[in-house]
């Protein structure tokens, strides 16, 4: 069925929702960054020598299972794109990060005819299991009222919410999985623009979680 053209008073419908997708994307895919440890200095005060069964400090670092992040926009397949997001460009859009061996993030968006549909994928990369831990458990904390992917990562959360703005209808699902000491973070919304409705929950939730399980196999086959 040909595409129907945007309306210019759907273009300004359109535009709340754009940037309300953007503004998830920036809270859900940032790392929590956490000022490492510094190590304490201790000196001997005694005259004699040092003695030498005191061990000094370790100085070497804690080997990291995922080193970067590897390309986002492969994190899905050409065949999941068209089904999540119907006349979006395969390829994706690689959002410009500050350091791409840390974070990086692809993102696929079309209207079709009414129906508008948001995909974000990204691959963060923590210094360790504990941080990559921590930080998993502040995502999930600020997003209550999900639940657990079994068998997805080391442990997998996802969480389906519906907001309104101006009577439009946008229901956004984010997966958040760790896999040792990286994130993956899958960020999948929806809204249809003829009848203000969102999409239903399972097919957000769904979509999503076929998303983040992707992304993961892309993330571990990377090792």
């Amino acid at each position: 069925m040909r595409d129907l053209p945007l309306p210019l008073a759907l273009t300004a419908r359109l535009l709340p929702v754009a940037v309300l997708a953007t503004a998830g994307w920036a809270l859900s895919s940032g790392p929590l960054s956490a000022s490492p440890a510094e190590k304490d200095s201790t000196q001997d005060t005694a005259s004699g020598p040092v003695s030498t069964s005191e061990s000094a400090p370790s100085t070497s670092a804690a080997a990291k299972t995922y080193a970067k992040a590897p390309s986002p926009c492969s994190g899905v397949t050409e065949k999941t794109v068209k089904s999540l997001v119907p006349g979006a460009k395969t390829a994706g859009k690689e959002i410009a990060s500050t350091d791409e061996s840390v974070r990086r993030t692809c993102s696929w968006n079309a209207l079709k005819g009414f129906d508008y549909r948001w995909l974000d994928i990204s691959y963060e990369i923590q210094q360790s299991d504990d941080r990559a831990e921590s930080a998993y458990k502040a995502r999930t904390a600020e997003k209550s009222g999900g639940g657990a992917v079994p068998g997805l990562g080391d442990e997998a959360y996802s969480v389906v919410n519906l907001t309104t703005e101006d009577k439009q209808q946008t229901r956004e699902g984010v997966v958040y999985v760790r896999m040792s000491n990286a994130l993956v973070v899958v960020t999948y919304n929806g809204s249809d623009f003829e009848s203000q409705k969102a999409p239903g929950t399972d097919e957000i939730n769904k979509g999503a979680i076929k998303a983040a399980k992707e992304a993961a196999a892309v993330l571990e086959d990377a090792q």
